[in-house]
């Protein structure tokens, strides 16, 4: 009687990448989603990420599979109205989680509503693999009250695989790789590695700069992982030759920098909100600001707004 092999897991994507690839990229973004990105939003001015701020008011979330959701709230200048900004919510949703899609990004508008009284679009990217899953809508009906809340979505599954490759944005070729990955699910090292290869053709033909290149680059180089470490190696000497670099591509050192420096900024933000949860206890129990602001290292400023 002859064994069974084993049935080949499919290969783990990392989701969290989304977080690094969207700083990297979010002109692009902006431009693959608005035809009149240009005339609409002040590009000379930079873009804040409050990922701190968005941490307070939504405590990291994880999904069913453990997984946390990626969240980036944005500050965006527009070129009408001088100063004038607005905020843009995008969440990548990689399968659904204990809440409602619809129901978690209407609370997020409105606290973030609440807190900056700004204009505010939001976007879900669903990445996920059920064909009918596609919330758009958050509805609420209570004795003749009714609430109704739309968000822009994008479902990576209903994509069109020619339509991106023939799309010259660099944000196309993050969308292609994770479409691809959707697509080829149950795929072997040899084969992982020829999408790979695919994706690195159609980068190369954007002919974006140095440090944009090596970004998108890193994404799908490790956004789905080889079975087999070592195929990576031979992925990487393929892309030599390909590109004509005599060095290797770094990526790897570029992930795991990136990620030592969010590590350090998640570490700094839960300090100071420890500080704050103890200055705000101290503060209950009447105790003198100056005393609460030398033990915190608060600013009384900031003890005083808690």
């Amino acid at each position: 009687m002859s064994k069974q092999k084993p049935k080949r897991k499919s290969p783990r994507r990392d989701d969290e990448l989304w977080k690094g690839i969207l700083a990297d990229v979010f002109e692009d973004f902006l431009r693959f989603f608005f035809p009149d990105a240009d005339d609409l939003f002040d590009f000379k001015k930079r873009f804040v990420f409050l990922d701190k701020e968005f941490n307070r008011l939504f405590p990291p979330e994880e999904n069913a599979a453990g997984v946390r959701f990626v969240d980036k709230l944005v500050k965006v200048h527009l070129k009408a109205g001088g100063s004038k900004f607005i905020l843009m919510h995008v969440e990548i949703q990689g399968s659904k989680g204990h809440e409602e899609l619809g129901s978690r990004m209407f609370r997020y508008f409105y606290r973030a509503k609440d807190k900056h009284n700004v204009s505010i679009t939001a976007f879900a990217i669903l990445i996920d693999d059920v064909k009918s899953y596609h919330p758009k809508i958050y509805k609420e009906e209570y004795l003749g009250t009714r609430l109704s809340y739309e968000f822009n979505t994008y479902k990576l599954l209903d994509q069109d695989e020619e339509t991106l490759r023939a799309n010259p944005n660099p944000f196309a070729v993050v969308a292609l790789t994770v479409l691809m990955a959707l697509k080829n699910k149950k795929i072997d090292d040899e084969g992982l590695k020829s999408i790979k290869m695919d994706l690195t053709s159609e980068l190369i033909k954007r002919k974006l700069d140095k440090v944009k290149h090596e970004r998108i680059m890193a994404f799908l180089a490790y956004y789905v992982n080889f079975e087999n470490p070592e195929m990576m190696i031979k992925f990487e000497e393929e892309v030599q030759k390909l590109t004509g670099r005599t060095t290797p591509m770094g990526v790897k050192e570029i992930l795991l920098d990136r990620r030592f420096k969010e590590g350090r900024q998640l570490e700094r933000a839960k300090a100071v909100e420890e500080k704050r949860t103890i200055a705000r206890n101290f503060k209950n129990k009447a105790i003198d600001l100056n005393i609460i602001a030398e033990a915190t290292g608060l600013s009384l400023e900031e003890i005083k707004s808690l």
